[in-house]
């Protein structure tokens, strides 16, 4: 394939736009700078870097942000920032969420162009587990494990599927959720049925798969092939939460 075309494919640039970009020196490919347009690469086997940044050319490409306060899920450009705009333009082609965060949620958010994955993370019958880190106003008590594990019944009556829920060690109004489904605020909605007010979320793990501890707020990763097969692995609930006891114990003292 024509690096220019295999660019163009891979990218927000149009054809034109890329020659500029060889032009000026921006591209290299398997280290080495190149500035022929018509070169022959292979889009599964060679590096191509465009100002500094690899640009992924496998078929199907998929990211973990780590999205902060603020913007919203969604593809559609605004007065609100969207998910996707975290992304640098030439990455952005065909990127969508897989699933969606509250504007006022922050963690750990897929970006993906790949449609049958996204169908499989969201689809209700995988049950793909869902953690979430919750800052209450008020402690979790036992009376509360116990509705959760039966099924929060919400305001309107609908009957949730059973969670888990458990204090944070040490920390004082905070608990890890396990959730197997994503209704409309349902932490949120959750939390008020047993008269508890939930001050501020983030998710921080996707099945098997964590939030990598690393990312800040804002910035991404692209995922491996190892990444999202945790995805679809069921981990246990201590482990979740002995990993929250050990990376966020003082995430929301220390904003």
């Amino acid at each position: 394939m024509r690096l220019d075309k295999c660019i163009a494919d891979h990218s927000a640039y149009s054809r034109k736009e890329v020659k500029e970009l060889l032009r000026r020196g921006s591209v290299r490919v398997n280290g080495v700078p190149e500035q022929d347009p018509g070169r022959q690469v292979d889009p599964e086997g060679d590096e191509i870097m465009l100002a500094g940044v690899i640009l992924p050319t496998a078929l199907h490409r998929t990211y973990m942000l780590n999205k902060p306060k603020g913007c919203i899920s969604s593809t559609r450009t605004g007065k609100t920032k969207t998910v996707v705009e975290f992304l640098p333009p030439e990455l952005r082609k065909g990127i969508f969420p897989a699933g969606r965060l509250d504007v006022d949620t922050e963690g750990m958010l897929l970006l993906t162009n790949d449609g049958d994955l996204a169908h499989r993370i969201l689809s209700p019958r995988r049950h793909i587990p869902k953690y979430y880190l919750v800052q209450l106003a008020k402690p979790v008590v036992e009376k509360n494990v116990e509705t959760f594990e039966n099924g929060v019944v919400l305001e309107d009556g609908t009957r949730c599927l059973p969670a888990r829920v458990a204090a944070l060690p040490g920390v004082e109004n905070t608990a890890l959720v396990e959730l197997h489904e994503g209704k409309f605020h349902q932490v949120k909605r959750m939390f008020a049925a047993v008269e508890n007010h939930v001050e501020q979320l983030l998710r921080v793990q996707m099945g098997g798969l964590p939030i990598d501890v690393k990312l800040g707020k804002g910035d991404y990763l692209l995922l491996l092939h190892k990444d999202i097969e945790q995805l679809f692995k069921t981990p246990d609930f201590s482990e979740v939460l002995r990993f929250c006891a050990c990376f966020f114990c003082s995430y929301w003292i220390n904003e």
